[in-house]
């Protein structure tokens, strides 16, 4: 598993594959200069819910990531992404199967 690190020493886990995805569109928005909310939902086995970021150049973030390889980005998945935060609710994790298959969950 890897990590989001967000503001002062907040630490989030996702699966390294889906970290990398989420780190290209979160690095592609910020360098546009856009702020925007990350939302994703909170495993039942983590106790569940849903969890929301404010998203800004100005807060610090790293990734840390379990693996030593990157693995191959899919563009489909990326871009269901960033069309996801083009939405009042902000940018949505959803898994790759989701986004192949045009399914956002909120």
């Amino acid at each position: 598993m890897g990590k989001l690190l967000y503001g002062s020493g907040q630490e989030y886990e996702f699966d390294d594959r889906t970290l990398s995805h989420v780190k290209i569109a979160l690095v592609t928005k910020l360098r546009r200069h856009e702020s925007f909310l990350l939302n994703w939902q909170i495993p039942a086995e983590q106790g569940g819910g849903r969890m929301s970021l404010w998203i800004s150049r100005e807060i610090p973030m790293a990734f840390v990531f379990a693996g030593s390889r990157p693995p191959a980005l899919n563009e489909r998945w990326m871009e269901a992404l960033l069309h996801s935060s083009q939405r009042t609710g902000g940018m949505v994790v959803m898994r790759e199967d989701e986004a192949e298959a045009g399914r956002i969950e909120e």
